[in-house]
């Protein structure tokens, strides 16, 4: 891996969707998890790099939702799904929680832009550079790159603290797809960059 130059007042990681529900489906069989997301947390926040979590939400009744939306649609529809959302199971995980300066966008649809005030607090900030994670990596890391790379954000992926129930798609995402928009690096390659270089 190439010297990662990351200016730190510029840049901002997303920890997006890693609700406790969410968390508990998607990384039961990844128990380093939370640890490799931490870790993450933790170096962006010793170097001054602004967090901002992003989590689904709704208003009861889900007001937000459109039956159209194939996606989105199935969870007004579920009184089981809407429960992954609501009370303790929708809360951000105990592990990578907010902390209390730090910023928390709640979202409607599958990408942390949509329909968010997100654009609005990055560009109020001047951060031009994008540090993402999350689950699902085929769900919101991927709406969310997609959307960031056509508003000419800095982009990098950690792909070991994405997770998806998908393997062979993550693969194919993280390592073919992504890097064309993207550098994609690990945690520990976030963490050493950061310790490496003045930010």
């Amino acid at each position: 891996m190439a010297h990662l130059k990351i200016e730190a007042s510029r840049t901002a990681l997303l920890s997006m969707d890693l609700q406790a529900s969410v968390v508990k489906i998607y990384t039961k069989d990844e128990p380093e998890f939370l640890y490799r997301v931490r870790s993450a947390l933790s170096a962006a926040r010793n170097n001054n790099i602004r967090v901002i979590h992003v989590r689904v939400g709704f208003r009861p009744g889900l007001p937000e939702v459109d039956t159209r939306n194939q996606l989105i649609g199935a969870i007004k529809n579920s009184p089981q799904w809407q429960q992954i959302f609501q009370g303790p199971a929708g809360a951000i995980h105990g592990d990578v929680a907010p902390n209390d300066d730090e910023v928390v966008i709640t979202k409607h649809r599958i990408g942390a832009f949509a329909g968010t005030e997100l654009d609005m607090i990055l560009r109020a900030n001047r951060i031009d550079t994008l540090i993402l994670l999350g689950i699902a990596t085929s769900g919101v890391v991927l709406s969310t790159l997609l959307h960031a790379s056509d508003a000419d954000y800095n982009l990098f992926v950690l792909r070991d603290c994405c997770a998806d129930l998908d393997a062979e798609l993550r693969a194919c995402l993280t390592e073919r797809f992504f890097p064309q928009r993207a550098t994609v690096i690990t945690a520990d390659e976030l963490v050493k960059a950061l310790q490496s270089t003045s930010v």
